[in-house]
């Protein structure tokens, strides 16, 4: 190839299982994925936002994911994301809810609600608690059981993938993901010997050696970069905010804490003042019965 594409670039991920041509991989990954929830596997999906490399063209600001449904109605949205921030799950859970709640016209019966699966492949790590680098969401109690079946939400963290060994079609995937960029289509691991593999690799190829579509390419890239030094840069100046407001906060309560001892302090004052006077005032007292003639 001409140049080296990176498969996570969203132009790149959404012409890889977004386009009609490619719609038998994205039935391959979408079973390799959910394998677990599938009671039996995908055969044929819709594409429901097809990839058009024009939106790329003359729409920087176009939100690229894929929407896709299969023969028995079931949902699909996946997507990519490069960079994640303070608020993403938030996102990822309004998306779900919003595809399921869109589902329904005025009148129809909740029971005509099929499952929506949300597919994230994320390029940074979002739970930098977890070890695993997969993570599922479903509207279970504590016990694990379902309250409803309607799918669920899949985050898949590629920084945290590692694999001596590609023995899953999930794995093949993600390790593709995760180093498309480096692959050299004239040397390709053995992992990469399938026909899906191959496949993905000519979507690569496309972008690399195609004028138009590599300038496309490189347009997305240059934007999304610049849109990660963007984010980077809020999340530091309202961490900034955050640290002043806290420190703020602190000098407040030491102020009202210093205020509190102030006032304590003036009150012992105030009473010991008044222990003084009574006790002068019970001297003059005695003083004076002292001074009381004898009888």
């Amino acid at each position: 190839m001409k140049h080296r594409i990176d498969p996570k670039i969203d132009c790149v991920f959404k012409a890889l299982l977004g386009s009609v041509e490619n719609r038998n991989l994205l039935v391959h990954f979408l079973n390799a994925i959910l394998t677990r929830d599938l009671s039996s596997p995908i055969t044929e999906v819709e594409i429901l936002n097809p990839y058009n490399d024009k939106e790329f063209l003359d729409d920087k600001l176009s939100v690229v994911d894929v929407k896709a449904k299969d023969s028995e109605g079931r949902l699909y949205q996946i997507e990519i994301q490069l960079l994640t921030y303070r608020h993403l799950p938030e996102r990822m859970v309004y998306n779900w809810c919003d595809i399921i709640s869109q589902q329904l016209q005025s009148g129809n019966d909740y029971s005509l609600l099929k499952p929506v699966y949300s597919i994230w492949l994320l390029a940074e790590n979002l739970l930098p608690g977890e070890t695993d680098y997969a993570h599922e969401y479903k509207l279970q109690n504590r016990q694990g059981r379902t309250l409803a079946d309607l799918g669920g939400i899949h985050l898949l963290e590629l920084k945290k993938f590692t694999a001596e060994r590609i023995e899953t079609e999930e794995q093949r995937w993600l390790q593709f993901f995760k180093e498309g960029e480096q692959l050299d289509e004239t040397a390709l691991p053995d992992w990469m010997n399938t026909e899906e593999m191959r496949q993905a690799m000519k979507t690569l190829k496309m972008f690399s050696d195609k004028e138009r579509d590599y300038h496309a390419y490189q347009a997305r890239q240059n934007y999304l970069r610049e849109q990660r030094t963007i984010q980077v840069e809020i999340e530091q100046m309202q961490h900034d905010m955050e640290q002043a407001q806290q420190d703020l906060q602190r000098e407040r309560i030491e102020k009202q804490a210093a205020l509190q001892r102030e006032e304590a302090a003036l009150q012992r004052e105030h009473a010991a003042l008044q222990e003084n006077q009574s006790a002068q005032a019970e001297i003059e007292r005695l003083k004076a019965l002292l001074n009381q003639p004898k009888l």
